[in-house]
């Protein structure tokens, strides 16, 4: 879109449709701020806001999306923004958006602001984000049509309203630019402080607003004008007489409390606290100690006892005092509980008294002041009065919170007036929520005549101490100023603003060219602090600059944390903001190197934008499932078809009755498969089938031959399938043979001429049977004849055939006659009973056989269709059950049949080849999974230049899921793949950012290896249509050369421009995608080495070069001087080129000594990969045969930090860190005794009951790093070197499974109920429940820790000795 013309006529704004009820006021301030800037002054109640949504209207035509410009309200605290937003949506239809910082806007970045610009037309905020906006150049200033500012009188000194107009409105004003926002001020009051003595100090200070604002004060002519419309309150003067509270009480008070705060101070020492901890302790022990003083003096001794009644009680919504150290809050409520023991020594100990009961006594007495007496009884003045609003406005928090406690006590005695206080939430005292706030004030509002308007007839109350001349007469100033201000307002309305000669070239000025974004002297300090809070930190330090003047000198220098890319800024100057210049010359510095970005903002939160953005990237879980081109075939066929031919050689490895035979499948695309025969094993009850597939040539069928063969393996898989014969025909005239099957493959029984497997076709025509062609080819038969259903036939043609018997709809194999058994036969009931075949069939059927003395024949139920791939048999060891249950063969498969029932389907088809195409489903899932496989290596392999040998079982062990039960899946891979990409990527990144901390570095990686990232690679890659996710089913399975109406393929071209088709779609996770690609790279790496698993993440779309990143060091340190180097060398068996990065590898960020340079963050970032991968590829390729749950658990007990911590502790690493912290100092302590009460042989798996600090783990990594590096990023020497630290090292025998994953597989082998745990939080301390229902009874246990995983840990194995330990018979 075009933007609109900047310039736009004024004339052309006109009040768009003011409102009916607009008063002239009103009316005349709109037409005023239509045409130049305006401050409109006017009473609290007169209606400024509403002016101000008049005005939006009249500018609504300019900000109307999809226009650029927008308008902004700016309000001077938070509880504003939703009031003002909400008015601007009641009376416009303009989008108003609603900023304040608890939204966490200050992580924004310019592509977030652009949506909410691109969304909103009036932005409400506080005016802190709209000048860190225009800082960063998120904001233009000339796309702001309106600027509105409420309480616009606080634009004055480093207010941001004044910073907003000073370094933006006024440098473009300067500049000559015209398309600044049009500004409106709100205010009841154009100057802060009323105390001005005479009308030209007003003039003055309301000049001073007139010119940073750039506008002209209008008002009212009189507040006669405005009294038609707000009701104003009548001012009244209230003295008392000043009495103390008697001395002798007040003294020994005030000498208890000061005794009480000196003995908790020194209990404070004694606790052996972190520096900031105690600080911060004392701090808010002096405040309340003071807080006591003030309600003595002021209030008097019982409201002094309430106040310490208050801070005694912990678990006090009232009053909070911010987070403290358990320990410090103990000391708090000590003192406070202490306190008010003190005090209620003082006060009367009757059970009927109370301070109601004689209230003028208790003033004598000292139990209340004067002050509070004078309040008390004007409140009483009113009290005949019906619907009545009072509010009593105090300097402090706590003295709200004891005068509601004394009126709620007192006022029932003489009215029905009820009290609540309300407090604001920035003073660090008290925690009422605004929910809380906005209930009470709605409450109070009930009655009045709406908004903030005073109710008529209102008093202002003012209370005074007798006697004080200074305060009345300035209070008496006060109540007659606003005229002055109003007259001094009118008398200069006329003159023109003045320039802002002053401020614009105070300050220093940066100002970034490509984007806009600027930075002063005074802006950079809050800069180098937010640059420095996203540094990364841990619990023991906080990165914060420190600044080490030199007044003398003249000389500042600026210390900054170690995991910045600058150390010191030394800068000389003015001592009254040196400071202030030393961030200005850091700030530049981090630009120029690119910690800040052109939006003068950290790089992080660019970075961690971008990982939001990836995050939200919408995922399609609809995902098609592949099938291979090879079994397709769209082409009519031939007058002679030409086939590929290959030989599937079943071999039964068991003993059974009915044996298998070879199959021949017969396809019209020769298969494109690296291994020359396939191998595939299949599960069955009895134990294994071999197959072994083979090319054996090319064979040519006509189109009789193809129709029959299609006829063929489509009625054997259909009985199979059904197990019934009756809709056989149906199925067989329904078979459209002339049209051509999108699956295109034939199945057919095999048998051998001499050394030749060929196509059994005595078989295959068995599908032709008819009793015709029955009585011609056995005409000279001597085998004789047997009556069947249809007539006679045969015996030889019925000994080897598929028959159905109508009366029941089975079918059955008959596989010879039983000469010994007839209709007249006995046959044994199941309840024991004896009768004849005959006595059955009649009582069972209503048949009556007829042909009594003919011999029945042997029939066979027909053989299930299984899944033989799933692993059935070691599931059942583990006794765990799957979704699919394999389908035992009935003892009563064997049949005995009167022949007179049966009708012939098939013949001759023998009992064997039913039995070997029972298997084919499962052997064809596979070949269909292996050639999807296939085309997915050659998918990576047409991209790479160099070939890669990987064998295609491996690429097919990648994309198939746990779920799929199989006898492989792609955990291992999975496991190893996650780890070398962790290690490649940490690797390059490393190298790359050589300026960047670890907390960018980290982001980064994120922004690669995420699931999410992952999964877009793999979609992009095409990789969720090869994924096998579900378990075979045989049902399922597409009978090939029949179209059935629901097999449909869809063409779908690869990324390799090689076609496949999509046989149907299922939901699939994001995750499951990102699993696959980093099993994938396992697969690679696991047979073709780090060079094959490198090649796989190019293609994938990851770019690693682990050999042209050359890696310089700044480090410049005497390693010697802080750390023994010698000692390190012999204990890590490895000697240092450049022993500094020993220093770094050891120094902590609490760290600050100058000469350091760095802490070990970036190291430990790379040592971490680097260790990780080492480890698994280690139990990767000792335990080749492990199952891949094994592997991930062995992996998971072996790489954590409690393992590293205590490994750290046995090499004694502990002693030498380079720290600071009392904290972390105190807590390795610990941990190192813990570790010495223990004696641990070993510092792998689950043992350990304690969380050791991060610290001592990260110091195992970071030292790995540095060998890394050192090194020459040899991983086989940071292996030789750490191993030894390590050792023992984990085995499968030495290892035991995590409690928590132990439990619930316990939970699911027994069906025991594993309850959602109840997890809480309190004082730094987690506490989980952890409960179990087994055979209606319950087993919990509750285990409390410093973190949430360790409780979890606890509890679980508590409630598994239990489980353990119950006798459930």
């Amino acid at each position: 879109m075009e933007p609109l013309d900047m310039e736009e006529d004024i004339s052309q704004l006109h009040p768009a449709d003011p409102f009916s009820f607009a008063r002239s006021y009103q009316l005349e301030a709109l037409e005023k701020a239509i045409k130049q800037n305006t401050i409109t002054y006017l009473e609290t109640g007169s209606g400024k806001t509403m002016i101000a949504i008049m005005l939006l209207r009249s500018y609504a035509y300019l900000i109307r999306k999809p226009s650029p410009f927008f308008a902004v309200f700016l309000v001077p605290k938070v509880v504003l923004v939703k009031q003002q937003a909400d008015a601007v949506e009641m009376h416009t239809d303009l989008k108003v958006g609603k900023y304040w910082g608890d939204l966490q806007v200050d992580f924004w970045d310019g592509e977030k602001w652009k949506q909410e610009i691109d969304k909103y037309e009036v932005l409400v905020m506080t005016p802190q984000i709209l000048l860190d906006g225009l800082r960063h150049s998120f904001f233009k200033i000339n796309l702001i049509k309106v600027l509105i500012i409420d309480e616009c009188h606080h634009a004055r000194g480093k207010h941001p309203y004044a910073s907003i107009m000073r370094e933006f409105y006024h440098r473009q004003l300067e500049a000559g630019a015209s398309n600044l926002p049009r500004i409106f001020g709100m205010t009841a009051s154009p100057i802060n402080s009323k105390g001005a003595n005479t009308a030209d100090s007003y003039w003055q200070k309301i000049h001073e607003l007139e010119t940073i604002m750039n506008s002209k004060v209008y008002t009212c002519v009189s507040a006669s004008v405005l009294a038609q419309f707000v009701p104003f309150a009548t001012p009244k003067f209230k003295f008392y007489q000043h009495m103390a509270i008697p001395n002798v009480l007040y003294a020994h008070l005030v000498e208890v409390l000061t005794v009480l705060k000196v003995k908790h101070e020194c209990s404070l020492d004694n606790l052996d606290l972190e520096a900031s901890a105690a600080e911060s302790t004392r701090k808010k022990l002096s405040k309340i100690h003071s807080a006591l003083i003030h309600c003595l003096h002021e209030l008097g001794v019982w409201l002094a006892l309430k106040a310490a009644e208050c801070f005694s009680c912990y678990e006090n919504e009232l009053l909070m005092w911010g987070k403290l150290d358990v320990f410090g809050e103990k000391i708090i409520r000590s003192y406070s509980v202490d306190a008010f023991r003190a005090i209620e020594t003082c006060m009367p100990s009757g059970l009927d008294w109370t301070i109601a009961n004689d209230v003028k006594g208790s003033v004598a007495a000292g139990f209340l002041t004067t002050k509070v007496l004078c309040l008390i009884e004007s409140l009483f003045e009113y009290r005949v009065l019906k619907d009545i609003r009072c509010i009593i406005f105090v300097e402090r928090v706590i003295t709200a919170v004891v005068l509601q406690l004394l009126f709620s006590e007192l006022l029932p005695r003489y009215s029905n007036w009820k009290t609540k206080y309300i407090a604001g939430n920035n003073f660090g005292l008290q925690n009422q929520t605004r929910k809380k706030q906005d209930e009470i004030v709605e409450k109070f509002r009930k009655g009045m005549s709406g908004g903030r308007a005073r109710m008529q007839n209102s008093d202002y109350l003012l209370m005074l101490k007798s006697g004080d001349f200074s305060t009345h007469a300035r209070l008496k100033n006060y109540l007659t100023s606003g005229d002055v201000m109003r007259k001094e307002s009118l008398c200069h309305a006329s003159y023109p603003c003045s320039p802002l000669s002053e401020g614009l070239d105070d300050e220093e000025f940066y100002h970034v060219a490509s984007t806009g974004a600027c930075m002063t002297l005074s802006s950079s300090v809050g800069l180098m602090y937010f640059y420095c809070s996203r540094l990364p930190a841990d619990g023991y330090f906080k990165p914060i600059p420190r600044s080490v003047i030199d007044k003398q000198m003249g000389l500042c220098t600026l210390l900054l944390p170690k995991s910045c890319p600058i150390q010191t800024v030394c800068v000389q100057g003015n001592i009254k903001n040196i400071k202030k210049k030393a961030c200005f010359e850091a700030c530049k510095k981090l630009h120029q190197i690119g910690a800040l970005t052109d939006n003068l903002v950290p790089d992080i939160v660019f970075e961690e934008h971008d990982v939001e953005q990836i995050e939200k990237e919408p995922y399609n879980d609809d995902q098609p499932i592949f099938f291979p081109p090879e079994l397709v075939n769209k082409d009519s066929l031939d007058s002679m078809t030409k086939y590929y031919c290959y030989l599937m050689e079943l071999k039964q490895n068991f003993d059974y009755e009915v044996p298998v035979h070879n199959i021949m499948l017969l396809v019209r695309n020769q298969f494109d498969m690296d291994e020359k025969s396939v191998n595939i094993e299949l599960e069955v009850d009895r134990g294994t089938l071999t197959v072994n597939m083979k090319y054996i040539g090319l064979i040519r069928l006509n189109s009789d031959q193809v129709i029959l063969c299609r006829r063929f393996q489509l009625a054997v898989f259909q009985v199979l399938m059904d197990r019934k014969a009756e809709k056989l025909a149906e199925v067989l005239c329904d078979h459209t043979l002339g049209n051509n099957s999108e699956i295109d493959y034939l199945l057919l029984p095999s048998n051998y001429v001499g050394q030749s497997p060929l196509i059994d076709w005595l078989s295959v025509t068995s599908v032709t049977f008819s009793y015709e062609k029955a009585w011609k080819n056995h005409v000279n038969c001597n085998a004789g004849m047997i009556q069947i259903k249809s007539g006679l036939v045969c015996t030889c043609m019925i000994q080897n055939s598929l028959v159905s018997t109508p009366h029941n709809g089975h079918a059955y194999i008959i596989s010879g006659l039983l000469t010994d058994i007839n209709a007249n036969s006995l046959l044994r009931l199941s309840d024991g009973r004896l009768m004849t075949y005959k006595e059955y069939y009649e009582q069972r059927h209503g048949i009556n056989l007829c042909y009594s003395q003919v011999s029945f024949l042997a029939g066979r139920h027909i053989f299930p269709v299984q899944n033989h791939i799933q692993r059935c048999r070691k599931q059942k060891e583990k006794g765990i059950e799957t979704k699919i249950f394999v389908i035992s063969e009935s003892r009563n498969a064997l049949v005995e049949l009167p022949p007179e029932l049966c009708c012939v389907v098939m013949s001759p088809i023998s009992i064997s080849t039913f039995y070997s195409f029972t298997f084919l489903p499962s052997i064809m899932h596979r070949l269909e999974s292996l050639l999807l496989a296939t085309s997915l290596k050659k998918m990576h392999l047409d991209h790479c230049v160099q070939n890669v040998a990987i064998p295609t079982m491996k690429v097919l062990e990648a994309i198939t899921t746990k779920k799929c039960l199989e006898n492989f899946h792609l955990e291992s891979l999975e496991t190893l793949g996650d780890s070398f990409l962790k290690y490649a990527v940490c690797q390059q990144l490393f190298k790359k950012y050589q300026n960047h901390h670890e907390g960018f570095l980290s982001i980064r990686k994120e922004k690669i290896i995420s699931n999410t990232a992952l999964s877009m690679l793999g979609c992009g890659k095409k990789l969720p249509g090869f994924i096998r996710d579900e378990p075979f089913d045989p049902k399922d399975w597409m009978i090939p050369g029949y179209n059935c109406g629901s097999s449909s393929l869809n063409e779908e071209t690869l990324c390799n421009a090689k076609k496949i088709y999509v046989r149907g779609r299922r939901k699939l996770k994001r995750k499951k995608v990102a699993d696959v690609v980093e099993a994938l790279i396992g697969a690679y790496l696991s047979t073709g080495g780090e060079a094959a698993g490198l090649l796989f993440l190019d293609w994938i779309g990851i770019s690693i070069d682990f050999t042209n990143i050359p890696y310089e060091r700044n480090f410049k340190v005497r390693a010697e001087k802080f750390v023994n180097v010698q000692h390190f060398e012999a204990l890590l068996h490895y000697s240092f080129q450049d022993p500094s990065l020993l220093v770094e590898a050891l120094t902590h960020g609490s760290y600050m000594l100058a000469e350091i340079p760095g802490c070990y963050q970036r190291l430990e970032f790379l040592g971490d990969s680097v260790l990780d991968y080492l480890i698994t590829l280690h139990l990767y390729n000792k335990y080749p045969g492990i199952t891949p749950e094994l592997l991930t658990d062995l992996r998971s007990a072996s790489v954590n930090n409690n393992c590293y911590a205590l490994s750290a502790v046995k090499a004694g690493f502990h002693k030498h860190i380079l720290q600071s912290s009392q904290k972390l100092y105190k807590e390795i302590k610990e941990t190192v005794e813990s570790f010495q009460e223990s004696s641990l042989e070993y510092t792998f798996g689950w043992v350990s009951e304690k969380s050791f600090p991060k610290v001592l783990g990260d110091v195992m990594e970071s030292l790995a790093g540095a060998i890394f590096v050192d090194s020459g990023y040899n991983k086989e020497i940071v292996f030789q070197s750490i191993r030894p630290l390590l050792e023992p090292m984990i085995t499968t025998e030495t290892m035991t499974v995590h409690p928590v994953k132990e439990l619930y597989e316990l939970c699911q082998k027994e069906h025991y109920e594993l309850r959602k745990p109840i997890v809480s939080r309190e004082d730094g301390i987690s506490s989980i429940t952890i409960e179990v229902e087994a055979n209606g009874k319950v087993f919990k246990h509750t285990s409390t820790a410093c973190d949430k995983k360790m409780a979890k840990k606890l509890a679980s194995k508590e409630v598994l000795k239990s489980l353990k330990g119950a006798n459930f018979g």
